[in-house]
């Protein structure tokens, strides 16, 4: 077994396997320091305002009717537009990550999504406000690649789980904090103050993302041996500072890159399938929540009201999620979320009265969440190794985002034709789909060190 303190040579630009071999060592004894906490806050408060965005959406749709700011195509196309933003977004982010380092990545596109989203205050337009949300979007969409990447390279490996899913626990506080924040800046400022405040606070926070260290092993990756030792060494000192031990690696047979790559096909393609029955499933029925409680005959001023406590789901599915992800395992989390989906999704459809609405209507938005924190938060990029991590989770989170840039019209069109049940069957389908797929192609990754 290697010695963690076996000192390491210079570094050269070419592959030294044993070399690298010591620092992976090294990084997998690591614990929770005051570089990984800075981290570990900086890439939450990235997330919560990306959950904030979603519910900004679908809360300041109401207020560009009811200025006649906006018609019900424009909404169509203000959603889908900010969802192929969010696709592009993702792949940049994923070939950024990958190429040119983690911190490239995650720091420029939080002042992208802060700027434009500033300035879409003040468009005169939908037109306008449709290209600079296009544009944030973008920004925002490299914010859960780049995020939770980066908590899974920076966490111990017992924890890894635990930490991912706690960011999304923090984040989602968001989505009740977004409707509240409707409720409150709307009828005062209209969607004019809600896209100034998340703008303002999306540029304080990509502020504080500069001067941290690139991950150590994207640069063991690229052969930067010497940086990749100064960083850990910067991280050991930490951890003598804190009296914290060198963790214990319980399972030194590690998955090897070569062993995960050999099945990175089959581990794009479940990542992409859980990815799509997530975020589509969420997305649809979030997105347009209040709309469909008017279509159940639900009153606009009530429907935001009730949005409002079925989003407060969003961070006790996350919390629920960040509990379970290590106790019972990746996969039984995923396929019990998407079980309950398609029941309550299907049970939904058939409510009439507001409190049954609202109590079935939080517990599906719960099990969203759940789904948010262990596939997006942890799973997805535990399925690949170092070397596609970035892309792999760009191209799973990016057409994700894509397959929601048609779902607004898909949803136009349902109710034209049928009802708000045809959405929420479709929901349902969509969620047993992916819970086969999880069952029968998901590889289990607890605690698994996948360098």
């Amino acid at each position: 077994m290697l010695n963690s303190n076996t000192s390491i040579s210079e570094a050269t630009e070419v592959y030294q396997p044993e070399v690298a071999e010591k620092l992976l060592y090294k990084m997998n004894t690591i614990q929770t320091t005051k570089t990984f906490r800075r981290i570990f806050f900086l890439t939450a408060a990235g997330l919560f305002l990306d959950a904030m965005d979603l519910y900004l959406a679908s809360g300041v749709m109401s207020s560009f009717t009811t200025t006649h700011f906006s018609t019900t195509t424009q909404n169509s196309a203000f959603l889908s537009f900010g969802f192929l933003g969010l696709f592009i977004g993702s792949v940049a982010a994923g070939v950024i990550g990958d190429t040119k380092g983690r911190m490239k990545a995650f720091q420029w596109n939080l002042l992208l999504f802060g700027f434009f989203t500033f300035i879409g205050a003040f468009a005169p337009n939908m037109i306008v406000l449709i290209i600079t949300r296009f544009i944030s979007e973008i920004g925002l969409g490299a914010e859960m690649v780049t995020s939770f990447s980066i908590i899974n390279e920076f966490a111990p490996v017992k924890t890894r789980g635990k930490w991912c899913t706690t960011a999304s626990f923090i984040a989602n506080i968001g989505a009740p904090v977004a409707m509240l924040l409707c409720l409150v800046v709307l009828p005062i400022f209209s969607w004019r103050g809600m896209f100034f405040i998340v703008g303002a606070l999306a540029l304080i926070f990509s502020y504080f993302r500069h001067n941290l260290p690139e991950s150590p092993r994207w640069n063991i990756e690229h052969y930067h041996y010497d940086a990749a030792e100064q960083t850990l060494s910067m991280l050991k000192n930490e951890m003598d500072a804190e009296h914290k031990k060198p963790a214990t690696i319980v399972e030194h047979s590690a998955a090897k890159e070569t062993d995960v790559d050999k099945h990175l096909t089959r581990n794009t393609f479940v990542a992409i399938a859980l990815a799509t029955g997530a975020m589509v499933c969420q997305y649809t029925f979030t997105s347009w929540a209040p709309t469909l409680l008017v279509k159940q005959g639900i009153d606009i001023a009530n429907s935001l009201s009730y949005s409002t406590l079925m989003m407060i789901g969003a961070p006790v599915g996350a919390f629920v999620g960040s509990r379970l992800v290590e106790r019972i395992g990746r996969k039984l989390n995923i396929i019990s979320a998407f079980t309950l989906v398609a029941i309550l999704g299907v049970t939904y459809s058939h409510l009439t009265s507001p409190v049954g609405i609202v109590v079935v209507g939080f517990l599906l938005t719960g099990c969203f969440y759940v789904l948010n924190a262990t596939i997006i938060g942890a799973y997805i990029t535990e399925l690949f190794s170092t070397k596609y991590r970035f892309r792999g989770a760009g191209v799973a989170n990016g057409l994700a985002k894509l397959a929601n840039f048609g779902m607004p019209y898909l949803v136009v069109f349902f109710l034209n034709v049928s009802s708000v049940s045809m959405v929420l069957y479709f929901i349902a389908g969509l969620a047993i789909v992916a819970a086969i797929i999880t069952l029968v192609l998901g590889p289990e990754t607890t605690a698994k060190q996948i360098n």
